[in-house]
């Protein structure tokens, strides 16, 4: 695989000055899938050139095509990159004859690169008879390099164009080690099923890219058992991304009808289908504002993909959580291999961001409580070719059985890495063999230790309390303040004669002190009426307003005989559902704000998994002793050397 990407990339080289770095991928891409398509067919070519020729209908031929030689595309050309290369003049033409004589399955591949438009700026700058000829000696053929090989090649591919050019590559794939881990924790409940005859398993990935996960997956599934039945499917919203992912699949005899082009989000193309193995990397931190008004739409009617809730704007990862669980098959009453199963890549904000009432705390509360979370394992940071930042795989399941029902499995995964001899843009580590033995092995073993915690839904859940304390206001009316009381904005609309005797009002009242404030409404209202002032309810609680300060020695203020909250003094509490609401209350709030209840009414349900906190080990700090030590030790060596230097 590493031979054949130097060699590819090497090609790249015979294009410098006709096209920018950022470019190559559009010239060698297509060129690669082209040449990929033809090492396919090349075991069959003879043999099929006469159906071909003699089958017109399209339906008919992909038929014969599909049950006697597993082709799930064809071309009705009888060249061959080689061949072409025997007439140069006419090199280009002939290219995009070939090309052109593609089922029509296919053809959509080259059109998303543009192929016929490269073609021609390669023959007008004499560099495509080169490159043609050198793709036409590469041996891409299926028994020399795997269909989970030749994925390789592509991602490497992108990754080295994207770095030439400084851009980000990571978003179209998502590392080979990774994407091993997910689909053995993915397969595991199910490896002795797998094995047995007469397997049939579908796959399926929303966030396709270049089909790295599917491959992977499939590939596990016949490492297996050779004799399953594998269907793959797929949704890729970049172009070139979803024409490699198309190309791969053909080579794996897949049905080339079953990877579509188009968002997932705005327009679910597998509508209606499930599946017994979902996979995903959705792109993190990435606002939905594109997919926003079909999702709210969707959000709104119930009944579909997003019936839980819907995240901040700026972040669409838990939509496409949502949306791997509707896609999972339907578990069956009594079936214990029923249902289906989905791994996903996020990264730290699905677990916890958003406060108790929150889209995504309403999302993780439905996950949580309908049992849907078998297990979220933590990867080690540096894992991915754009980020360095911690991913978490979390595993679906609509049919947990046994001590996995009810319960929630962590694994701290974030030590269990190898150092890789040289960075991959953000990637410096990689999960080994023996890494992603170990991990497997902490989730098949189900049993608490420092890298694996139990837990259920519950101890997720919490209630948040909002906590009132009364208010208290002291009333003194500042004879240097008058013109600033009169100056707020229901009082600076009256007329002046109003605020003349509103101003004369107040100077009557000037430095006197009220610690209850209907004593001081009372006061007030006389001392406005004896002015001659008529004031409307409004103006009257805007001034008592202004005029009213915060003072815990002041009476409670009441409102219809019960103290009114104080909004600057109120707190929430978040009570952990082990918690009796009552007795955290009475434990945690009451001792120290003896005057203090709770507003029921704002009660809110909220979730959250503090993974980290969950695995946390204080690590005392070093004695004091120590530490002096070693400053008198660096402070005598700095004296020392100041020694040197002077002397």
């Amino acid at each position: 695989m590493t031979q054949l990407g130097n060699f590819v990339w090497s090609i790249a080289d015979q294009l410098r000055g006709v096209y920018k770095p950022a470019q190559y991928g559009s010239v060698v891409l297509p060129f690669t899938i082209l040449r990929r398509m033809e090492c396919v067919v090349d075991a069959h070519r003879d043999a099929i050139a006469p159906l071909i020729a003699a089958t017109a209908n399209e339906q008919a031929l992909a038929a014969k095509l599909r049950k006697q030689y597993g082709l799930h595309f064809w071309n009705r050309s009888p060249h061959t990159l080689k061949s072409l290369l025997g007439d140069p003049e006419n090199l280009a033409d002939g290219l995009i004859d070939y090309v052109s004589k593609f089922s029509t399955d296919v053809a959509d591949i080259f059109d998303k690169y543009g192929f016929t438009k490269t073609l021609t700026k390669l023959d007008e700058n004499d560099r495509l008879y080169l490159v043609t000829q050198q793709f036409a000696e590469a041996d891409m053929h299926p028994d020399t390099i795997t269909n989970a090989g030749m994925g390789s090649v592509f991602e490497d591919l992108i990754r080295r164009f994207a770095e030439a050019s400084n851009e980000t590559a990571g978003e179209h794939f998502t590392p080979r080690d990774a994407i091993r881990l997910m689909v053995d924790l993915l397969l595991a409940p199910d490896a002795t099923m797998l094995t047995q005859a007469g397997a049939v398993r579908t796959i399926y990935d929303p966030t396709a890219g270049t089909g790295g996960m599917l491959s992977v997956a499939e590939e596990r599934i016949f490492e297996l058992n050779p004799k399953a039945r594998v269907t793959l499917s797929g949704q890729e919203l970049n172009d070139e991304s979803y024409a490699i992912c198309k190309s791969d699949m053909i080579g794996q005899g897949q049905a080339v009808d079953a990877i579509k082009l188009g968002d997932t989000l705005r327009n679910d193309l597998h509508a209606g289908k499930t599946f017994d193995y979902c996979l995903s990397n959705p792109p993190y931190g990435v606002d939905w504002k594109a997919a926003e008004p079909v999702v709210r739409k969707e959000h709104l009617a119930k009944g579909g993909r997003f019936d839980a809730g819907l995240p901040r704007i700026s972040d669409g990862q838990l939509l496409f959580l949502q949306h791997l669980v509707s896609k999972m098959r339907p578990a069956k009453a009594g079936e214990e291999n029923s249902g289906g199963r989905a791994a996903i890549v996020l990264n730290g904000s699905p677990l916890f961001t958003g406060g108790a009432g929150s889209g995504e705390s309403e999302i993780r509360r439905w996950l949580l409580e309908a049992d849907l979370v078998d297990a979220i394992i933590a990867l080690p940071t540096n894992m991915f070719f754009n980020t360095g930042i911690a991913t978490y795989i979390w595993l679906l399941d609509n049919n947990k059985t046994g001590e996995r029902k009810g319960t929630i499995q962590l694994i701290d995964g974030t030590g269990f890495w190898t150092k890789l001899r040289k960075n991959l843009g953000s990637k410096n580590r990689e999960l080994g063999d023996a890494d992603r033995e170990q991990i497997a092995k902490l989730y098949a073993d189900f049993e608490e230790n420092d890298h694996c915690k139990l837990r259920e839904a519950a101890d997720f859940g919490y209630t948040e309390i909002t906590v009132e304390r009364p208010l208290r206001l002291r009333f003194c009316v500042d004879a240097d303040r008058i013109e600033q009381y009169l100056a707020i904005k229901p009082l600076a609309k009256l007329d002046a004669a109003t605020q003349a005797s509103l101003r004369t009002a107040l100077s009557t009242l000037a430095d006197q002190v009220y610690l209850n404030r209907d004593a001081f409404r009372t006061a007030l209202g006389k001392a406005v009426k004896d002015a001659g002032a008529l004031l409307g309810l409004p103006v009257y609680k805007a001034l008592v307003g202004a005029i009213g300060e915060r003072d815990e020695t002041a009476d409670v203020c009441l409102d219809k005989g019960k103290p009114e909250p104080d909004t600057g003094l109120r707190d929430t509490e978040l009570v952990p559902f082990r918690d009796d609401v009552e007795a955290y209350f009475g434990r945690e709030v009451k001792p120290y704000v003896p005057d203090a209840w709770i507003d029921h009414s704002k009660t809110k349900i909220g979730y959250e998994i503090p993974f980290t906190r969950l695995f946390y080990t204080y690590v005392p700090p070093r004695p004091l002793a120590e530490i002096d030590a070693e400053l008198n030790q660096l402070a005598k060596e700095i004296i020392e050397l100041l020694q040197a230097v002077e002397g």
